[in-house]
């Protein structure tokens, strides 16, 4: 008997294969991964991409106009002109900030669709964006949460910076330029270190429903040792989107500073403006769209796979997935997630440095030198036999009675020894006569006469 009592047949394969990922697979699932779920990944993605960015343009150019409107009626040779100008960049910063805040939080539910999405897509399943919205819903407002906090930290940490080198800065501008050089070169590293350590925070947020707290608990736990790799893919997935971008607006650039003269040539100068403004700024903008909607896609999508990686290399994550996927193609029904059991177990592993003396045997079979499983070594009687030429177990010797019965009695009389007669007693017949040893006759020859 089986566990499943019907043939079922082989499990679908996921957009991964259920076992450790190679850095080369991580790197090239991320932008394989678009093709799983175009509808989602892709549409969804660049839908709020554009929300997202029509919302920043249209909250700072109407404040901006609103606030910079107040100008006109009031004479620069105004005391309060300067004021006003002050307050009116002011509060085109703070609303800049809020909006850019606002993009922050629509792109954190991409992110959240994305790697519930990638997560499904390792076990084969492919879900409509309604049902992830369900399963991201609940977790939604701690991811948001996280990148606010993430947001307001990185701004603080550039305000007090900023304040420590104008400070310097006014005691000696040689030592205030010095330090803003080093300042600088020491935030690239300390921001990719940081950006790899809380790579995985989204995803153990989305997928275990940790506290934001405990997401980034998990998240420096499971990079621990994996720091490398994730900042490989992190990196290079950075480079090829920034070239990407690079190489998209370049020649939009410069077509921008011809198309006014080509298109308008004996045009007055406000329409090649706009013509180059158009061609130079717009367009670029739109494709940007795409590609930024792209790369938000690739790194949440890498994120997710960097997340699995982690879980299955230290808590075996790779063996909760197969159980899942057997159990579903089997008929199971109301299965629970395996995203979110053994959370945290520890794999027993060998001591550093312990190498074993052989290969392991195969399943079911003993160590080199060890008999079958079941069979005594060589020269050694089976369990249960007796030694070789001894009666098995609870049987006497051959030829003995059972133990405790006597032997029966002889049914027929004990052969006796043949009578040999006395000498005297001998029935002595006639002696033959001896052969003559003159008569011989080879073989085949005539009979010699008598």
């Amino acid at each position: 008997m089986t566990a499943y009592p019907t043939w079922t047949p082989a499990s679908r394969p996921g957009i991964i294969p259920l076992q450790p990922l190679s850095f080369g697979t991580v790197l090239g699932r991320s932008f394989s991964a678009l093709r799983h779920n175009p509808r989602v990944l892709l549409g969804f993605a660049l839908v709020v991409q554009v929300l997202a960015t029509l919302l920043v343009v249209a909250v700072v150019a109407g404040t901006s106009f609103w606030a910079f409107s107040r100008l006109q009626n009031i004479p620069t040779t105004s005391p309060d002109y300067d004021t006003i100008t002050a307050g009116s960049v002011g509060i085109v910063l703070v609303v800049s900030g809020l909006a850019g805040l606002v993009a922050a939080a629509l792109q954190t539910l991409v992110q959240a669709v994305v790697v519930m999405d990638v997560a499904r897509g390792a076990v084969a399943e492919r879900a409509p964006l309604r049902e992830l919205w369900q399963n991201v819903k609940p977790v939604l407002w701690r991811l948001i949460g996280y990148t606010l906090l993430l947001t307001a930290a990185l701004v603080l940490g550039i305000g007090i910076v900023v304040g420590i080198v104008i400070g310097v800065s006014t005691l000696s501008p040689l030592a205030g330029i010095l330090l803003t050089v080093l300042a600088v070169l020491g935030a690239i590293p300390l921001l990719l270190w940081l950006s790899t350590k809380l790579l995985l925070t989204a995803p153990a947020i989305v997928l275990e429903h940790a506290t934001i707290r405990g997401g980034i608990a998990r998240s420096w736990r499971l990079s621990r040792g994996r720091f490398w790799p994730m900042l490989g893919v992190l990196v290079i997935v950075q480079v090829i989107f920034s070239a990407v971008a690079y190489a998209i607006s370049m020649p939009f650039s410069l077509l921008g500073s011809l198309a006014g003269s080509v298109i308008a040539p004996t045009g007055d100068a406000n329409t090649q403006t706009i013509i180059t403004m158009v061609v130079a700024l717009a367009l670029p903008e739109m494709v940007s769209l795409v590609v930024g909607s792209v790369s938000a896609v690739v790194q949440a999508t890498a994120a997710s796979l960097l997340y699995i990686d982690a879980r299955m290399r230290k808590e075996g994550l790779d063996l909760d997935l197969l159980s899942y996927v057997e159990r579903r193609d089997a008929g199971g029904a109301g299965l629970p997630d395996p995203f979110r059991a053994n959370i945290g177990r520890e794999l027993l592993r060998a001591p550093l440095g312990y190498m074993p003396a052989a290969y392991p045997p195969a399943y079911g079979q003993p160590p080199s030198g060890q008999p079958p499983y079941g069979q005594q070594p060589y020269g050694q009687p089976s369990y249960g036999q007796p030694p070789y030429g001894q009666p098995p177990y609870g049987q006497p010797p051959y030829g003995q009675p059972p133990y405790g019965q006597q032997p029966p009695a002889a049914a027929y009389p004990p052969p006796q020894p043949p009578q040999v007669p006395e000498r005297g007693e001998r029935d002595e017949g006639p002696v033959p006569p001896a052969p003559d040893p003159t008569q011989w006759t080879a073989p085949g020859g005539p009979t010699p006469p008598e």
